[in-house]
């Protein structure tokens, strides 16, 4: 439980009474690999920091295509978070791809943890800005990048990532078919 309080501290400080209110209301759970960990069609009622392991966003296109949108590792926040705070349906899924151990929060726990630790909100905004803006960074060269520049782009981008899930998903993230892909790995060598 330490990893969720240092990934906290950097957006803030906290006495020892705070850190413990999170903690108690924090809950361990464990998804297995393709578990959802939220779905569409549903609203999200629980936020989630990965411990251990890979989840992603992903979403079916109109032709029923599975499209992957992006990928969350260890010690990050994993939320659908704008339909989370919105209590609204969300429209992507949120799926393990490894196994994984993650903290959780529900709804009202951390509604709780807002209502109770002055300047949360101020802490809960920074760590909200920072997913985004990892999120534009990782998401934005995918427009205008070739396909091999793509990949180069996401070794970089997600270094412990690309060993751990299915290429297909790697492929689908990048916008590229799985040979393609192939082709493009076997190239790079």
């Amino acid at each position: 439980m330490k990893e969720i309080i240092d990934y906290i501290l950097q957006f803030g400080d906290l006495n020892q009474h705070q850190i413990d209110l999170i903690l108690s209301k924090a809950k361990y759970l464990e998804l297995k690999k393709d578990e959802y960990f939220s779905e569409a069609g549903k609203i999200p009622n629980r936020v989630g920091f990965v411990l251990e392991g890979i989840v992603r966003f992903c979403y079916y296109n109109n032709k029923g295509d599975e499209i992957t949108n992006y990928f969350i590792d260890e010690n990050s926040f994993a939320t659908d978070y704008a339909k989370f705070e919105l209590n609204a349906i969300a429209t992507e899924y949120v799926q393990a791809v490894t196994d994984c151990k993650m903290l959780v929060f529900s709804k009202k726990d951390w509604d709780d943890i807002g209502n109770t630790i002055l300047d949360w909100d101020r802490i809960e905004n920074k760590i909200v800005k920072k997913c985004l803006m990892e999120t534009i960074d990782r998401r934005s060269p995918l427009v205008s990048e070739d396909a091999t520049t793509r990949y180069l782009s996401f070794m970089e981008k997600f270094p412990n990532v690309l060993n751990r899930v299915p290429l297909s998903q790697v492929a689908s993230y990048l916008g590229i078919t799985q040979p393609s892909l192939s082709r493009i790995r076997k190239n790079i060598r």
